[in-house]
């Protein structure tokens, strides 16, 4: 059975982590063409300011206080996304935490936390969409991120909570295609993007953290998730360089390695000195209604390879215009150069 997916402004669409950062971003888009939306995350406050912006602006959207590290919580998002609006055909699996530190540094018990939601959160996401997806068809779009190919140094657990994403993704997209479910499965994998991601995390750095860059922007990323919802995908990276990164990690392991100790490890630490060590989103909801971070450097507000890889007809059709618009001033050029400009 094939996927088919309906136009946005036909949707109703589940987001974890709706609050800030990425998830955010995500829910104003959404909004914005049309779709209805059932918004889920820990942060009460900013959930329900979220609603009401939304709302007051003519969109169709319905607040869930929930932590996906619960199952209970995560079967009460369907519940209101049933009793509102008859069901979703979406489901994407958004929220997530992270630690800044050493390994040996971070308290197991914090490791736990992450991969309670990052991980865990998206298989108990994923359980529940899934009976709902395969009846009606729709998509599932878990968000991973570049280091589910490449581990980050000082994010060791983080980066294993994504490398498991990963790995969950793939599995099950392998088994709902060879079950022939009308369901796609796509799996977004970003580069640091300007949220308040180091704002929120815990940090046992001895400074405050900050992302190396390329930066860009959420809404490129919200824009990727969209486009999943509309398009089956089965991934895509969100700026080249995380592509590149991958690259280079599979292709020269030890370089990769090497390049990630001398530019990652002290490109993370800020000048700023570390901020009280239970100030952050691990162990509490946040309640921060943002999308941008503090991120000092140049943010990027588009990302070409990306463009390129969720639209290959469209950048083909460019770059063959392209050519044929040199072409043509080549042979103008050529032409008058010639001093017989012909027709």
């Amino acid at each position: 059975m094939g996927v088919s997916l309906k136009k946005l402004s036909d949707q109703t669409i589940v987001l974890t982590g709706a609050s800030s950062g990425i998830g955010l971003a995500t829910a104003r888009l959404a909004a914005q063409k049309g779709a209805r939306l059932v918004l889920a995350a820990r942060s009460a406050d900013a959930l329900s300011a979220l609603v009401t912006e939304l709302t007051a602006g003519g969109g169709r959207a319905v607040p869930v206080v929930a932590d996906v590290a619960s199952p209970d919580d995560v079967r009460e998002i369907a519940r209101v996304a049933h009793a509102e609006f008859g069901g979703f055909d979406t489901w994407v699996n958004n929220a997530g935490v992270s630690i800044y530190g050493t390994i040996e540094e971070v308290p197991i018990e914090d490791m736990r936390r992450v991969m309670e939601t990052n991980f865990w959160g998206v298989v108990y996401g994923s359980k529940v969409a899934l009976p709902v997806l395969k009846d009606r068809g729709g998509a599932l779009i878990n968000l991973g991120s570049t280091v589910s190919d490449r581990a980050l140094p000082l994010q060791g657990i983080y980066s294993a909570s994504k490398h498991a994403i990963k790995g969950f993704t793939d599995a099950l997209r392998m088994e709902l295609e060879d079950a022939g479910a009308p369901v796609s499965v796509s799996l977004i994998k970003p580069g640091p993007i300007d949220t308040p991601f180091p704002l929120n995390a815990k940090n046992y750095l001895e400074t405050e953290p900050k992302h190396v860059p390329k930066v860009y922007a959420p809404e490129v990323v919200a824009q990727a998730i969209l486009h999943c919802a509309e398009h089956p995908t089965r991934d895509v990276f969100v700026g080249g360089s995380g592509k590149g990164q991958s690259v280079l990690g599979y292709r020269a392991p030890r370089l990769a390695d090497k390049l990630m100790e001398r530019l990652v490890i002290p490109g993370t630490k800020s000048d700023e000195p570390a901020g009280p060590l239970d100030d952050n989103a691990l162990d509490r909801p946040s309640e921060r209604l943002t999308e941008r971070g503090n991120y000092p450097g140049h943010v990027f507000k588009t990302s070409l390879y990306t463009t390129s890889a969720l639209h290959p007809a469209v950048t083909r059709g460019a770059l063959v215009g392209a050519g044929v618009a040199v072409a043509a001033w080549r042979a103008v050029r050529n032409g008058n150069g010639n001093g017989n400009g012909r027709g």
